[in-house]
Order: C-alpha cells, then structure tokens, then sequence
C-alpha cells in the first residue's frame, strides 16, 4: 500500500495535488484538517464538492456534528481510521499540530482541571483573546508563535496547559517524534510568498461567491452558533460580528496564518520535498514522491 501525506498552507493547491495523486496511484482522498471534518461549513472550510473529487472517492469530508469536541489525539484517531479502510490513501492537511496526532506523535497531554479552563474563559470574555495570547507569547513565545491572536480555543489550551502543569505548552504539543513516520511519503504544497498571498485572496473571493455568508447566516440564532462560536473556524466570527468589509479582513488573516502554517511545517518537518504548483509541473511533485 502506497500512503503520501500533501501538507501545506490553506489556498496553497493541496487539494488538487492529492486529487492528481490518486489519480496516479489508484488511491483515495483522506481528510487530515478538523475544521473540514465538520457538516454545515462545506463554503467557508473549503471542503472539496462534488466536481471537485471528480469521482475519486474522499474520506472524512463533512462527517462531524458541530458540537463534536476534538482535539489532536481524538481527531488523530478518527482519521487513522478512515485512512485503515481505504487503499492508497492520500492524506491532505494544512495543520501541522494535528498531523502529529494522525501520526501518533504526541505525547500524552495532563489533565488540564475544569475550574482552570472555566477561569481561562472567564478571562477571554472579559479581556479578549490578543490579551491572553501576549500572556502566552511572554510564557511560551514557541506555541504563542504558532497561533492567530484571536485563536481563543487553542491560545485556551495552551495556557490551561501552562497553568495545570507549570511547564509550556509546546513541551507537550510538540510532539515525541520528528520526521515522516515508516510507510509514508509527504510532500509540501509551498508556492512563493506573492503566489500564496493572491491564492488566498481568490479563494476568499471565491468562497464568498459560493455563499460563505449565507451559510453562516443560516446557523446564526440556532443552537449551532455557540458550537461555531466555540470552534472558531476562521472567517465565520467576522462574518457574525462584523459583515461589513468581512471580505478583506478574511483575506488578510488568511494570508498571516498561511504564512505560519507554511512556517510551521518548514521548522517541523525539513527534510519533507517542497512543490511549488505556480513554478513546476505536477510531474516534478511525483517525481520528489518517487512515483
């Protein structure tokens, strides 16, 4: 059995690459990104429709109530799974903390007391996420680095992580293992910085002729709006609280967290063959795979 990993920033053409990739290999498509594994946000996470698979068969796409809590451990676990009951597979995500737990390259996360996270909410709501990320930035700049300001969730755990054990974040989160584990192969989608920053404004634009908006309309004033709220997928809370000019505000904290992503994966797997889709044909990318 073949198994390729393509990881890379958001907009960065992963997606089409793993698609030329199963066509090369016979495989099937795997879903490695929490976010796209959720029902309701098909517009506004960039999960592949219907065209788009052009009949290769995709797994974990849209699978996931919205109140259904992961983490990178449990959502490791599922995607081990899909990855099990199909042959070839070829996995697709742009986060590189939760391919270390599809992987399996965490170490176990301590207990984290519920009166410590419900103090860390507490102190979100009243002073807002940058806040508690400068906190973090002061007492675990490695983690703060890897996380948007207005990340509440994971800027969360990590300092209920700090608070409960006394140690940073990134001891935990970084994982016990480094590089591609035996029986994969990976490959990083890494167009050039100009490239990426206009592949991110024409996939927001293109997101929002989808019907991003009204897709977030729909779960505004249900019960699905405080499971958005909770998760916090980017894009959708700007669209709930501040419509007005949402489009370029979306495209330009995309462009900085693709950029960290991009970082991320650099600094954590260096030995991985880079492809740049607007400079090389997707003969130079099998190629890097040995196919």
């Amino acid at each position: 059995m073949t198994r390729i990993a393509v990881l890379g920033p958001t907009a960065s053409g992963k997606s089409a690459l793993a698609l030329a990739l199963a066509r090369r290999i016979g495989g099937e498509v795997v879903n490695g990104d929490p976010f796209q594994a959720y029902r309701d946000l098909p517009v506004g996470t960039g999960q592949p429709g219907a065209e788009e698979r052009e009949g290769i068969p995709h797994h974990g796409y849209g699978v996931l109530p919205l109140d259904t809590v992961l983490n990178p451990a449990s959502f490791g676990e599922r995607v081990r799974g899909w990855i099990a009951s199909c042959a070839n597979p070829v996995l697709v995500t742009g986060s590189g903390l939760y391919l270390r737990g599809i992987w399996d390259q965490l170490t176990t996360l301590p207990e984290v007391p519920e009166a410590t996270t419900a103090k860390l909410r507490r102190w979100v709501d009243v002073l807002g996420a940058p806040v508690l990320h400068r906190y973090l930035a002061a007492v675990d700049p490695a983690r703060a680095a890897q996380l948007h300001p207005n990340d509440r969730s994971r800027v969360q755990r990590a300092l209920g992580l700090h608070l409960a054990t006394g140690s940073r974040a990134s001891l935990f989160l970084d994982g016990v293992e480094r590089g591609v584990p035996e029986g994969w192969r990976a490959i990083l989608v890494l167009p050039s910085r100009e490239h990426q920053r206009e592949r991110v404004a024409h996939r927001v634009r293109a997101m929002i002729r989808a019907g991003w908006q009204r897709e977030v309309a729909a779960l505004q004033g249900t019960p699905a709006e405080a499971d958005l709220r909770r998760l916090r997928p980017l894009g959708y809370e700007t669209w709930m609280d501040e419509p007005r000019g949402a489009g370029a505000r979306i495209i330009q904290d995309t462009r900085a967290y693709a950029k960290r992503q991009a970082t991320y994966f650099r600094n954590q797997w260096p030995d991985v063959p880079a492809w740049d889709p607007d400079a090389e044909p997707v003969e130079a990318a099998f190629a890097r795979l040995g196919l």
